[in-house]
């Protein structure tokens, strides 16, 4: 197969001793394409020097909403120019977080919107974060008209009536091992229903390991499995809807050209 991970996290701390294998297994399961995203203030230049360094891997720009409490002016001019990188291919991930909490929920909405002026300005798309706070994502994408930037909704984990408002915005709607799991039923119709040119396929790595492999840390290499169960809920050949993620996967981020 071949497949995009459109969304994980290879900078992080629990890839460092092995981080050359776990890009050498998944390229044995045919994973070839990654979009690595930002997993804290400071860590879109290491994003970027990974994708530069490795011509299969691109990288994002963006402050995740658990650290919204850190915007500030230098953390808007260090997005603006990250986003005139060649190698950055969307701003993100941005968005709300009212699970956890870890910022305020003001201040995650306010800077929510801080970013999209300058995914506009550098024809960027945006990678939205969103958990317990389905209406206020969406209430912001809508005032804000993201149908300019278009984007891409990760790990979506809503129900069919959320996947359809997402839809309607032109994002894309990206699918984590969390399809996977016996109890997530409203996701699982929610996949079903996602019109191929504008499903997505992520790990998420080191996070939300699928089943078989739950409860390990997560890698691009496990992929397969995510493929394998959506394929089945959507009655399609595994190649086929891994190879359609992986066109999908260079559209919404606008890879051909680049």
């Amino acid at each position: 197969m071949k497949i995009a991970d459109s969304h994980c996290h290879l900078t992080m701390e629990s890839f460092d001793a092995d981080r050359g294998q776990v890009l050498e297994r998944a390229a044995r399961e045919g994973v070839t394409l990654f979009v690595t995203i930002p997993a804290r203030k400071g860590d879109a230049p290491v994003c970027r020097a990974l994708a530069v360094a490795d011509e299969r891997i691109y990288a994002t720009a963006g402050l995740h909403p658990h650290e919204a409490r850190l915007w500030d002016g230098d953390a808007a001019a260090d997005l603006r120019a990250a986003a005139r990188s060649p190698r950055v291919v969307a701003v993100g991930e941005i968005g709300l977080d009212f699970h956890y909490d870890l910022s305020p929920r003001d201040v995650q909405q306010c800077v929510f919107r801080e970013p999209l002026p300058i995914a506009r300005e550098a024809s960027l798309p945006v990678v939205v974060h969103s958990r317990a706070a389905r209406s206020e994502t969406i209430t912001v994408l809508r005032e804000e008209n993201v149908r300019e930037t278009g984007g891409v909704l990760h790990c979506f984990t809503e129900d069919a009536a959320a996947a359809r408002e997402i839809l309607d915005l032109g994002f894309y709607i990206s699918f984590s091992g969390i399809v996977t799991f016996p109890k997530a039923q409203e996701l699982q119709e929610a996949a079903r229903i996602v019109p191929a040119d504008r499903i997505l396929v992520e790990t998420d790595a080191p996070f939300l390991a699928p089943i078989p492999y739950r409860g390990r840390r997560n890698e691009p290499s496990f992929l397969p499995a995510t493929i394998r169960l959506l394929s089945q809920l959507r009655r399609e050949d595994p190649a086929g809807l891994a190879e359609r993620t992986f066109d999908n996967c260079r559209r919404a981020f606008r890879l051909d050209g680049r």
